[in-house]
């Protein structure tokens, strides 16, 4: 099991400044490194705290990439409902120039219906987007002189530039937290999945399915999972809830206030979105602790917390772990993640 480490803002102008915030979080990528995480990875949001700092998750990367020498460098994820992909594989050639082959590209399909309103986009159009996106985004990477008849976007003998470093592409991944159909495309198409804490018998199903249509469609080796959660450590299991926990109960207050338009709203390609909002915001930061979905605890708490999840999903191959929410300080999150190299890691590596 490998370990990398994600940021996913939730803070705005009040809090943290934004060149307050990408200068820790870059302070954060150099010393995972030296940890021996494997991988740096932000995603893309827009227009509210709750991930608005981090508009193009490529961006970081090219500076990340100048901060490192190893690390993979992951989007989790580029949203192609938002974004033309002449212009995204243009940027995944030069990004993947600039760190000499480390780019993983992690693709979404967007689930915030803010975004849809303000972009202008029918949240009815959501897979058909990022399905007709990615594969044209594939395309223009794995291909020259490239010739497509989009539903959204239509070009004619095309070839990106720069090509990509990495032959004949950077890796993908699909993101995906409630649709069994994202799962099954993923395993058919040869891409990793990313997913998030949900209910592991739910989760056990998925990533069964998934891995099946891997094998099903002649790829080798089992797929490959990336699990995003929240870790903090700390000597004592009751000095890390008592650290972490108000800054949990903020970063999942602002997950509410960024997802409460489901309430109101309904989508055909969103199906499940509503059910899953509600879970996710009403359950208590402690019931969330105690399921083992996120990683709070000393490092013999946080030990258990991953073998009992590794148990009740199947096999993670790697973890993305979230160390600075909300306004835990730099200081805070650098002793945390320390440990959690030291005295954690080890045991899964």
């Amino acid at each position: 099991m490998e370990f990398g480490i994600q940021f996913f803002p939730d803070v705005g102008p009040d809090l943290i400044p934004a060149d307050q915030y990408w200068s820790e979080a870059l302070d954060l990528t150099e010393l995972c490194e030296g940890l021996g995480f494997t991988h740096t990875r932000t995603v893309e949001h827009y227009f509210h705290h709750y991930g608005g700092y981090s508009a193009n998750p490529l961006l970081f990367l090219a500076s990340a990439a100048q901060r490192t020498k190893t690390m993979r460098l992951v989007t989790g994820a580029i949203l192609p409902i938002f974004n033309n992909p002449l212009k995204i594989a243009a940027e995944i050639g030069e990004v993947d120039a600039l760190s000499g082959g480390r780019l993983e590209v992690g693709f979404a399909r967007a689930f915030l219906p803010h975004e849809f309103r303000v972009f202008g986009r029918s949240l009815d159009e959501s897979r058909a987007r990022f399905n007709e996106g990615m594969e044209q985004v594939r395309r223009l990477l794995e291909e020259e002189n490239v010739s497509s008849d989009g539903e959204f976007h239509s070009f004619q003998n095309v070839t990106s530039l720069p090509r990509p470093t990495q032959k004949p592409r950077p890796p993908f991944w699909v993101a995906t937290s409630s649709s069994l159909e994202t799962f099954v495309a993923a395993g058919q198409g040869g891409h990793g999945v990313m997913t998030i804490p949900r209910k592991p018998e739910l989760t056990r199903e998925w990533l069964t399915t998934y891995r099946q249509n891997w094998k099903d469609a002649g790829h080798v080796g089992n797929g490959r999972v990336m699990y995003a959660t929240h870790m903090y450590c700390a000597p004592t299991t009751e000095q890390a809830r008592n650290e972490a926990g108000p800054h949990l109960e903020q970063y999942f207050k602002a997950l509410g206030e960024a997802t409460k338009d489901w309430m109101e709203v309904t989508s055909k390609d969103y199906p499940n979105h509503p059910a899953m909002v509600t879970e996710a915001t009403t359950r208590s930061i402690k019931e969330m602790m105690e399921g083992n979905a996120i990683w709070v605890g000393s490092p013999e708490h946080i030990i258990e917390c991953i073998e009992t999840y590794q148990a009740g999903v199947g096999a993670i191959d790697s973890a993305s772990i979230q160390a600075n929410f909300h306004t835990l300080s730099l200081d805070q999150a650098s002793a945390s993640l320390r440990l959690f190299a030291e005295h954690v890691m080890p045991r899964f590596i």
